[in-house]
């Protein structure tokens, strides 16, 4: 399983907006289910700062989010949006309790 986390701040005028965007992506991941995606984003307090973490264990070893419409229109314009521009980092799981179960 492979697994990423970005990082990105946003300019403070965006912030909703980028929100937004996010909102829309877990929409339409909830109503397609893709598999072989686990992924969590979170809005950090000073609210303009994001973090975004996915674990991609899909057979084909390629990202679902990718073929996501609502994603690609989320990284459209990611840059633009952004004060610090995302950066993408591989991660190993060190420890893990409970993380986001319900």
């Amino acid at each position: 399983m492979r697994r990423v986390i970005v990082r990105y701040k946003v300019k403070p005028e965006r912030a909703e907006e980028n929100v937004a965007l996010v909102q829309r992506v877990f929409e339409q991941l909830t109503s397609e289910q893709p598999a072989g995606i686990h992924y969590a984003t979170f809005k950090l307090e000073d609210g303009v700062s994001f973090i975004h973490v996915a674990a991609i264990d899909a057979a084909d070893g390629k990202n679902p989010l990718l073929a996501i419409a609502a994603f690609q229109t989320f990284s459209e314009a990611i840059k633009d949006r952004c004060i610090e521009p995302p950066i993408s980092m591989q991660a190993e799981v060190v420890g893990e309790y409970r993380l986001l179960a319900t």
